[in-house]
């Protein structure tokens, strides 16, 4: 089964994250992504899909040469410096409170995605690092972003986890590519299951790891 297109998907993954950040009382839970609590964590996510603004009113690149998953590399991205300013960004985002923050989610991710709908097939942006990507495939992104970071905010809330349909089918042909419907079923387990783990979300024995490699997945460098 192909995936949805992942403005389809993004749409989808920012409502269901959003119906669930309106019942958040305990905003200031502790998340996997230490330092962040779940309004930190949010604010992340708000600014991550909000990165598509400055892209969409910058230049268009001549071409594109980094893929989704290549946007993925442990380089400068995750230095010392970058992550100092990742984490100081959401946390000061963060102090406006916690149905501040749900309400920033919503009206940013409202804002960008009738943005990208208005964009014509095959448009390019430049990412704050440099990458000249298909606007497709940096939407592509997002979808892991808000899915996967969704899944911590979840676990964090001890809440059922809530990604939706069309962001598992994204994100797991990201993970395991064009068969990534077969790779699965292989490896018998559940796609939000198999998200976890291949995200670092859940442990991943190596004999699993190995498997789900030589089904090919193909590990990202994600925070």
């Amino acid at each position: 089964m192909m995936p949805p297109h992942p403005h389809t998907a993004l749409t989808a993954e920012t409502a269901r994250m959003a119906r669930a950040l309106d019942t958040v009382t305990a905003w200031d839970t502790p998340t996997r992504c230490t330092p962040w609590d779940a309004a930190a964590l949010t604010a992340h996510v708000t600014g991550a899909i909000a990165r598509i603004d400055p892209m969409l009113d910058a230049p268009e690149p001549p071409r594109a040469t980094v893929t989704a998953a290549g946007y993925y590399t442990r380089d400068h991205r995750y230095s010392n410096a970058a992550n100092t300013t990742r984490i100081h960004t959401a946390t000061t985002a963060a102090r406006t409170a916690g149905p501040a923050v749900a309400a920033a989610f919503t009206t940013t991710a409202t804002r960008i995605l009738a943005r990208c709908a208005a964009q014509p097939p095959g448009r390019r942006v430049t990412t704050r690092h440099g990458d000249p990507m298909t606007l497709t495939d940096f939407l592509t992104t997002r979808v892991l972003e808000t899915a996967v970071h969704g899944i911590d905010l979840a676990d964090a809330l001890d809440e059922p986890r809530w990604t939706t349909l069309d962001a598992q089918h994204t994100l797991t042909r990201l993970l395991l590519g064009p068969d990534h419907t077969a790779a699965l079923a292989s490896l018998g387990w559940d796609p939000v299951v198999f998200i976890a783990k291949a995200t670092g979300r859940d442990p991943f024995p190596p004999t699993e790891k190995a498997e789900a490699t030589r089904l090919g997945l193909t590990l990202l460098a994600f925070g």
